[in-house]
């Protein structure tokens, strides 16, 4: 016989008296994790958008020593001159929220567990049931071999067919690494929940710094499918910067003019209905290497002088899952 399972609320710690409250019932929660691909760094700029722009109350905290690997992500702490000090302890939370028009949702983001997914899911699906959650809307992003001067890409999943017909251009079948999301995807339909991921497409030769017109995009689906006005001022203002840092830096190199050219008759061939069976396919229905086709790009914007205030980081630069700059 088997024992009986560790329970899944003691991997957090909640608000009880917010938890009663009836306001904080039959919402929608978003949700989105940090450290798996975060292309563009998606979540890390769409979570910090919503908890620095809108109102928002803890209703529950996640305890970090039972679901992380610190040796792996080890979190960041600073060294000033004779001590230490802000150490940044990574954080996995659930809040309530108030959109622009003062409509309440609740917002699940930090740090994606590495370890106890299974009860990790449990637990969530505990707070999902008490508080009657009628819809959860997630999203993350992936590099793809698309260029930055098209409408950026998503496709979407999940159990809801009004937010999801007509939306993904490329539908494919393929085994990929699983991420916590897709498992709580998987989870909150076998439970009946209703539940939608979007994931962002990101030109994957600015994967690894933060795009803001990903996180744009990014906020826009959310809102939709939740019926929530998501700030994006701020985000569209720095992504019109970093488009024209972009812009001067692939014009100042054929090369990577080229490579962008060739993104683009791709993803328009594809856009003008060509029967193939991807964006990412060639003339012979074949999927290139991404990493053959950004190389040109990123050695050259690798070497790029970038100014110290500005959004697009070198390459080697990117924040890691708590958007600390990486200094290894």
């Amino acid at each position: 016989m088997f024992g009986p399972l560790l329970d899944p609320q003691s991997l957090y710690a909640s608000n009880a008296e917010l938890l009663g409250r009836e306001d904080l019932t039959g919402l929608t929660m978003l949700v989105g994790f940090t450290g798996f691909a975060d292309a563009g760094q998606v979540v890390t700029q769409v979570s910090r958008e919503l908890l620095e722009n809108l109102d928002s109350e803890v209703v529950a905290v996640f305890d970090a020593d039972q679901l992380i690997d610190y040796r792996s992500r080890r979190p960041r702490i600073t060294f000033i001159e004779d001590h230490l000090q802000d150490y940044q302890a990574p954080r996995l939370a659930l809040y309530r929220l108030i959109d622009g028009l003062g409509h309440p949702f609740l917002l699940l983001t930090g740090f994606e567990p590495d370890f106890q997914w299974e009860r990790f899911c449990s637990a969530v699906l505990q707070l999902v049931r008490q508080l009657d959650v009628g819809l959860v809307v997630w999203t993350h992003s992936i590099p793809m071999p698309v260029p930055h001067t098209r409408p950026i890409g998503v496709t979407v999943h999940g159990n809801r067919p009004d937010l999801i017909e007509g939306i993904s251009a490329w539908k494919p079948t393929v085994e990929v690494p699983a991420a916590i999301g897709h498992l709580l995807e998987v989870r909150l339909a076998e439970a009946g929940r209703d539940v939608a991921g979007y994931v962002v497409h990101v030109p994957h030769y600015l994967a690894d710094a933060e795009y803001p017109p990903a996180a744009v995009a990014g906020l826009e689906y959310l809102g939709a499918a939740a019926n929530l006005m998501l700030p994006t001022d701020r985000l569209r203002e720095t992504g019109r910067d970093v488009e024209r840092q972009i812009a001067e830096q692939v014009a100042g190199s054929e090369e990577v003019r080229g490579v962008v050219a060739n993104l683009e008759q791709r993803y328009d061939e594809h856009a003008s209905g060509i029967a193939r069976r991807s964006l990412l396919a060639d003339e012979n229905d074949q999927l290139p290497d991404a990493d053959a086709l950004g190389a040109a790009v990123e050695a050259y914007l690798a070497t790029r002088d970038v100014d110290e205030d500005s959004s697009v980081p070198r390459t080697g630069d990117r924040p890691d899952e708590e958007g600390h700059p990486d200094a290894s």
